[in-house]
């Protein structure tokens, strides 16, 4: 399955990532090892958008506090990196995208990522991984 990660990274050079506690949107919870993982740095805290796409080697969910009616499910990701992002695709190239139902991967993105501006892990649908993959 392929996913996608909106996160603040603080030296997208590294080799491997450890996210701990990530909310999760959109299928994100899913997310196991094996999977494909697309890294955006956080423009809300900074960043510059797509910087690495990765491969999952472990997958941990985290377990619901007791008493808490509505929580997000968050789990914790280990990423070895595969590649680097070799063009920018960020927040800009992306809102342009805003008819919901038009069934683009832009579209899909935008939605998942900047409708709602919080840092999350989501799922992707082929159509977006192929799309985000030309990226690399």
């Amino acid at each position: 399955m392929n996913y996608a990660i909106k996160v603040p990274i603080s030296d997208s050079n590294q080799g491997a990532f450890l996210f701990k506690a990530q909310k999760t949107m959109y299928g994100g919870k899913q997310i196991a090892e094996g999977d494909t993982l697309f890294i955006f740095d956080s423009e809300n805290e900074g960043g510059s958008g797509l910087v690495a796409r990765g491969i999952v080697m472990s997958a941990a969910p985290l377990a619901k506090k007791p008493g808490v009616v509505r929580q997000t499910p968050r789990v914790t990701v280990q990423v070895k990196k595969t590649a680097r992002a070799k063009r920018k695709l960020g927040r800009g190239e992306l809102k342009p995208f805003s008819q919901w139902d038009d069934g683009r991967p832009e579209t899909e993105l935008n939605f998942k990522f900047y409708r709602q501006a919080t840092n999350k892990i989501v799922g992707l649908s082929d159509e977006a991984a192929l799309f985000l993959s030309r990226y690399f």
